[in-house]
């Protein structure tokens, strides 16, 4: 039998609230049931081996008793946990649902994390997350290659001068607004700094979704999401796709307001100290193009920094 498809989250900003910014926390049994939901959508009866009869279907995808059938669970079992009842589920029948359903290894966690939380110690939120002072000392001794450390809720929290040159100068915007979300959706100059905009967007969704999904209790990544959800149709768009992704390695391209477009290969390293920060490097191949415009950016020193500054309608001062 078919069903129509539940709408648990509102207008799909996943806060529980509907995007008004009041940081009460993410409605996890809501994320696990739309999760599910959009996972199974986006997957048709031959996708998983199945016969399709022909037959008409009132919603996308695969229906709850297709699914049930290749996980080798009950559909009544199954229908339970996508209404968001994950409670004593077992990491096997986790494992067979995430086979079925053909999720990637991130989105695999994303499951066990709404489906299985762990338990937090409740503890008061810092203000500003801290970076150690050896990791701010490795950023300034790194020339020649732009480089920050992001933390929760993808914030800001330091970086070098390389970086500065390349992106803008942080240092001058309110530390609220250091954050890559807030950059890419609220600020349009981001917008023609990035050549491939819709993939940096979709991207930084993904990680809002993974970062979620480890912290649902986390007041201030629920009024993040809602603000941008109120201000942004695109975040809005995004964030129902229910996407997850890590922080990985790839390549962007950039279009520098001084030297033009750069192509960047980035890496990202996850510290391994539990504080959740994670280091990104940028680079160039060696002899093309960008690599030789980034010579030319670290050898300008604050001028660069000045240009990225007004690339970005951020106010430049040397870092």
């Amino acid at each position: 039998m078919d069903e129509k498809p539940e709408s648990v989250l509102g207008p799909g900003t996943g806060t529980g609230g509907g995007g008004g910014g009041s940081g009460a926390g993410l409605d996890r049994r809501a994320e696990l049931s739309e999760f599910l939901r959009t996972r199974r959508a986006r997957l048709k009866p031959e996708d998983v081996g199945l016969p399709d009869f022909g037959r008409h279907r009132r919603v996308p995808g695969l229906r709850r008793e297709e699914l049930a059938q290749l996980a080798g669970v009950s559909v009544a079992y199954y229908t339970r946990l996508e209404q968001g009842n994950g409670r004593n589920v077992s990491a096997e029948v986790l494992d067979a649902i995430a086979r079925a359903l053909r999720l990637s290894d991130a989105e695999h966690a994303h499951l066990t994390h709404l489906a299985k939380p762990k338990q937090h110690k409740k503890k008061p939120a810092a203000r500003t997350e801290q970076v150690r002072p050896a990791l701010r000392q490795l950023l300034d001794s790194i020339d020649g290659v732009p480089a920050y450390i992001a933390g929760r809720r993808s914030d800001i929290l330091a970086w070098n001068r390389m970086a500065a040159a390349v992106f803008g100068d942080w240092s001058e915007l309110p530390v609220q607004e250091r954050n890559w979300a807030r950059l890419v959706f609220l600020k349009p100059e981001y917008r023609d700094l990035f050549v491939e905009w819709d993939q940096k967007a979709s991207d930084m969704v993904a990680y809002l979704r993974m970062d979620a999904g480890c912290h649902p209790d986390d007041p201030r990544l629920s009024a993040l999401v809602g603000e941008l959800s109120v201000k942004s149709e695109e975040f809005r768009r995004l964030w129902a796709t229910h996407d997850v992704k890590e922080k990985t390695y790839g390549v962007k391209h950039i279009q520098h307001p001084l030297v033009g477009e750069l192509t960047l290969n980035f890496e990202s390293f996850r510290m391994p100290d539990g504080t959740e920060q994670t280091l990104i490097t940028y680079h160039a191949e060696p002899g093309s193009p960008s690599a030789e415009a980034l010579r030319l950016l670290a050898s300008w020193g604050t001028d660069a920094t000045k240009a990225g500054a007004a690339g970005t309608g951020t106010p430049a001062s040397s870092v």
